[in-house]
Parts: C-alpha cells; structure tokens; sequence
C-alpha cells in the first residue's frame, strides 16, 4: 500500500505535469526543458508501476494506450453537431447579414467573427473535471467514440477546474503545416502514399485503430463551443468562449466582436491577407450572433444554424502545363478524366492532378495535352482546371475510349448526360470503391471493413466480386497481415449480420447510379421485392414517386447487364433479403398529396411541416416537379419557386396548408 508521502508526490507530479503540458500544448509558452518535463513524467511512471492502485485515467502517463482497437463504437450527440452554410463572396454576406436583420425585426445584434479552421469537429465530455468521452461529428446526429485517440492530444485537458458538473466542449482537431510535412515525409519514407492535405490526414489520425499511431501524429485541438446537456450554457458566444480558456482549453486567439457587418468584413479581408503567414490551415472566417438569446429566436434549419455562417476564402489558384490526359474509373463506374500536372504548389501541397469532369467540360475548357492552365484548389475539393492560359506548341486532344480501359466492358454515355459509365459492378477499378460502397455505415453496416482490408482482400484476390464478402472464412482473414483472431472473427460476426439488413440497404449496396438511400426506400416501398424492380420496365419504374426518366433508365441498364444479374443471383444465395413490406401510408386530408417545401415559414419549423403532412397522408418531397400538387413557400423560397411557376405547380403559404391539413 502505498504512504501518504508517495500518493502526495505522485499528486504534485501530476499537477505540474498538467500545469506544463498546458503551457506547453494550449498557451505555446513552456517554462521548463524538455529534459525536466520528461524527468518529471519518468519519475511519476516509477511511482505509478511501483503503487499500481493509484493510477487514475486523468494522470498524465495515460495519454496513450497500448492496445489496438477493433472499431468504433457510435454515439448519440447531446445535441446535432450541424454544418454551417456558405458565403462564398460579399454579396452572399450581406445577404445573410440582411437575413439577421430582418429575422431578428429592428432588435440591436453583434457578430463574433472567428477563423475557420480546417480540421475535423469533435466533442469532448466532462464530468466532475475529468475528460470521459470524444466522439466526432459523424452524420450530426450520431458519431464515433474516439475516446483513448484524443486522450492522446496533449492540447485536450485530461482534468480541468470547473464549477460546472457536467459539460461539453466542441471544436476543431486539425494538423499544423509543420507537422503535415513531418508526417507526409515519413509516409515516403516507408513507401506509402503521402496525404492529400492536412484535414485529411487529421480526419485519418483521429480515426486510427491504434491510439499510439493518432500520438504520434501531434494532432492539436481548438475548442469554440461549451455546452450543458447540449445547450449553450452562458448568455452570449463571447462569454462563453472566454470562460473555456479560463478553464484551460485552447481557443483561437485571433477573434474579434463585430459591433455590425462593416467590422466582420475588415476582419475577413485582414485574414485573406494573413492566411499565409498562421502555422496552419484556414479556409475562411465564420460568424456568429453573438447573443444566446438571439440564436433561439433565430433558430436553425434541418442542416444549419440560422445564426451563423461560414465566409469562405476564394481558392487557390496556379499555372501549370497539362502533360497528359487520362480515364479514371470510379465507383458507379462513371470515367472521369484526369489531367495529370506538371507539379504545381498551391496553398502549401503539390498538385500533380486535377480532374476534368467529363467530355462536355473539356469541350467546354478547349485543354489539350501540352497547354497551360490555371489550376484551382479550394479546402477539401478536388484541384480542378479552370481555364486555358496558353495553347502548347505541340498539343494533342484528348478522346474518351468506347470501352472500359480497366474491364473493356460497355461504356454507356446517356442522352442528355455528361457522364461516360462502364455499366459492369465487377469491374476491377470500381470493385474497391464497390465493395467499401456495399459495407459502409447506412448502407449493409459491416463494421471493421475498412480501407485497409479491403484494399488487402481485393489485392490478394480473395474478393472478386461484391458477393465474394460471404465466402470469406475465418483462415483467410487470419492469414491478412496484421488480423488477430478476434478480428477476423468480429468482421465475419458482422458479415454474417448484414444478411438480414432489409431490401432499401441493399438496393443502395449495389450501386446503380442515382439510386441512393432515399431512391432505395421509395423502389422498395412501391414494388416490394428486388425481382419486382428488376423486371420492371422503365414507365413501370416512374410510377414510383421521385423517380424519372434518368432514374428508370439507369436502373434498366444496370439489370440489363449480366454480370449484374449474377451479382444478385449471388447475393440471393448469400441469404440476403430480398423482399419487403409495403405498408399503407396513412390515410387523411392529403392523401396521394406530393409537397415541396421552400424557404422560411413563419411559425413551423419545415421538419415539422413535414411530419404534419405526412401524418396528414402526404408527401414531402425535396424537387418540383409535373408530379408535384403544391409548393409551401415561406420567405426566401429561392429556385423553387421559380420551377413551380414554369411549371403551373400551385403555390401555397403557412396558412393555405394549415387550412389544407385541417
């Protein structure tokens, strides 16, 4: 047992080691060497190897765990961790600014203007001090449990001091510059493929099944939100955010209230100036209404706060010369052309690569092979070819192959479509995408088939096909490098699950193009089984709600093709499902009713419009179309309400559907 001297020394250790780590990782103003921190940290892993009953999860030599991960468990958020919406110039601002202002009807507001940083979101949970759970943001709704990852992020407090009992800090894990280069050397150094930026390589670390390897990556987090059972605790953004640096956590020390728009866009245009000169990456600056109280009244939609906004940056933009022009195939089977670069450092990365869209863009651009182009990179999106600067001297133009250059199967390109597509699942270029597609989250769910494994399973051959999955026995996977026993035999148990996923899932899993979940539920919910949609023709297809001409055709072609029929011939031995209930909907005032929902109403918030006209019998729907019996527009309706105008679709208000719901 240990004395009161010892437990007494192993607590001073550990609030020093605190005290410095914060200094250190948060304040960026250590007091002490490396050689002393470190002798400190040694002295207390003796102390605790020594007294084992006095190791506490909060104590600094916990940070890293030892044990690799099987996956991750999935967590319901306090509250939905939302995206922002996009400004994308001044116009745009002052648009949203006017938004405010006439929302908020003559009352006094404030911004607080922040930089964006360009990261991956993440909350962190405490409970009487002690950090107990981080989860990322996921869909918004539901997220990852990256508990034992962040502890390893030394700017992530293990133990804080807080009057609160219970809370919640959210904000951004990101990468600096120095160590992306870090990292993205050592990746070429042990010949693997470097990451394509910063955000990635975050979103990757946090992600990793071993806490050792998110370590050493050095990820930093900066928080901006504080919360208490998923609301804002404190009266105000400003407050709230000076009360989590008093608490210790990192916060972006480059913020500024805004008394009006005017302040917000001398802080946007200071920023654009400055970018370069921060140690890392910022796509912009958000805004925010400072006052909690306003932020209610103001509400949010179902994807976004209406109280604040993303102001972006105009992308990154070089010359470079085109050296050549070649076919890429993705997962729906879509062939992309890709420009490959003469090397060409925008905004920190080499781009070698930028994608050209399709024939029509090409066209439309006039590259060959050998000219000069501006290259655009903005954030997370793809470089892209922006417009011809100088033709070369000795171009050469670029023609889309007639068949798949990976499978020589059929290339269909569709009247009225800018894609060329190789209709055959199985071929090789699609089947990684295909099978990662088929496994995912929201789609057949096989939990611990990732990246990694499938790349293994479809390098080795044991996985041909999508189908190949249910043959996989426990010595296959076993023999994959770096698989223990319980591995193999979790990612089988799972494998084995999703047989009884039900038909919507496992229509999306087969990846006919523009047949995503949604599309998947309305097939399954008008034909009953996946013989029914198979054999089905096309005006047959296009009675089902939502689905047109381009939808019914590609779902033909798809069942058109025979080596997808043996696909679902296979996945029909597999066990997997392949009917489905069709419940009634329920009958009311509005049944057989198709509604599109546009802009702001005055006292329903649109989701529950919606769940008041589907209660009704009716069906809301996200386009306008011939289909469509009514257009609800409130204020702001945008292009919606344009369409229903060109197409004699009646427009109704809040009132007129209240009326129509009674």
């Amino acid at each position: 047992m240990a004395t009161r001297k010892v437990e007494a020394e192993i607590e001073d250790l550990r609030e020093k080691l605190h005290h410095h780590e914060h200094l250190y990782y948060v304040l960026d103003r250590p007091e002490i060497s490396d050689a002393e921190y470190d002798r400190m940290m040694r002295r207390l892993q003796e102390l605790e190897a020594t007294h084992p009953e006095l190791v506490t999860p909060d104590s600094p030599t916990q940070r890293v765990g030892g044990k690799a991960r099987e996956g991750f468990v999935k967590v319901r958020h306090s509250s939905p961790m939302l995206s922002l919406d996009n400004a994308l110039n001044e116009e745009e601002m002052r648009a949203f600014d006017q938004r405010i202002r006439d929302l908020l009807k003559g009352e006094p507001y404030e911004y607080i203007a922040e930089l964006k940083l360009d990261g991956l979101s993440m909350a962190v949970h405490y409970e009487h001090g002690k950090m107990v759970r981080a989860v990322t943001r996921g869909d918004g709704q539901v997220g990852e449990d990256v508990t034992e990852n962040a502890r390893t992020i030394r700017s992530v407090p293990l133990r804080v001091k807080s009057k609160l009992p219970a809370f919640e800090v959210r904000g951004e894990a990101l990468l600096t510059l120095q160590a992306f280069e870090r990292l993205n050397a050592r990746q070429l150094q042990n010949g693997l493929p470097p990451f394509a930026n910063p955000r990635n390589a975050a979103a990757g670390s946090l992600r990793a099944l071993e806490p050792a390897l998110t370590a050493s990556r050095q990820l930093e987090y900066s928080t901006y939100f504080l919360l208490v059972d998923g609301k804002f605790y404190y009266d105000s953004h400003w407050e709230s955010l000076e009360e989590l640096e008093r608490m210790g956590f990192k916060v972006n020390s480059h913020r500024k209230k805004c008394p009006g728009l005017e302040d917000v866009l001398a802080f946007y245009r200071n920023w654009e100036s400055k970018r370069e000169s921060l140690s890392y990456e910022i796509d912009g600056v958000v805004v925010k209404v400072d006052s909690i109280q306003q932020q209610i009244q103001l509400g949010w939609t179902a994807k976004a706060p209406r109280w604040a906004i993303a102001f972006k940056f105009p992308a990154h933009q070089e010359q470079t010369v085109v050296e050549n022009i070649e076919v890429q195939v993705g997962r729906t089977g879509t062939l992309t052309p890709v420009a490959h670069l003469k090397g060409v450092k925008i905004a920190g990365v080499t781009v070698t690569r930028a994608t050209l869209h399709n024939e029509d863009e090409i066209a439309r651009l006039g590259v060959e092979i050998g000219d000069t182009v501006l290259v655009e990179r903005s954030g997370d999106v793809i470089p892209k070819v922006v417009r011809v600067v100088k033709q070369g001297k000795e171009r050469r133009p670029f023609k889309m192959p007639k068949h798949c250059p990976v499978c020589g199967g059929e290339i269909v390109r569709e009247e009225g479509e800018a894609a060329s597509r190789c209709i055959n699942t199985n071929c090789p270029a699609r089947l990684k995408e295909s099978v990662l597609h088929f496994v995912a989250r929201g789609v057949m769910d096989v939990d611990g088939m990732g990246d990694v494994l499938v790349d293994r399973l479809v390098n080795r051959g044991l996985v041909k096909s999508v189908a190949d999955i249910y043959n996989l026995t426990l010595d296959q996977l076993f023999e994959l490098d770096r698989m223990g026993q319980k591995s193999a035999e979790k990612v089988l148990r799972n494998i084995d699950a999703s047989r009884k996923q039900p038909l919507p899932r496992v229509l999306n899993g087969l990846g006919i193009p523009f047949v995503g979940e949604r599309t998947a539920q309305i097939l399954a919910d008008t034909f009953g089984s996946l013989d029914a949609i198979a054999d089905a023709d096309e005006e047959q297809l296009q009675e089902a709600e939502e689905v047109g001409p381009k939808v019914s055709e590609s779902i033909r072609q798809f069942f058109h093709e025979p080596r997808n029929r043996e696909l679902v011939e296979r996945l029909r031995k597999a066990g997997l499902t392949f009917e489905h209930e069709i419940k009634k909907k329920p009958a009311g005032p509005l049944t057989g009713k198709v509604f599109v929902l546009t802009g702001t109403l005055p006292n329903l918030a649109r989701e529950d419009a919606k769940a008041r006209i589907e209660a009704a019998g009716g069906k809301v729907t996200g386009s306008v179309s011939k289909k469509t019996d009514y257009v609800v527009a409130g204020a702001d309706p945008g292009s919606k309400l344009d369409k229903a105008t060109s197409l004699g679709v009646p427009v109704i208000g809040e009132p007129e559907l209240l009326t129509l719901l009674q």
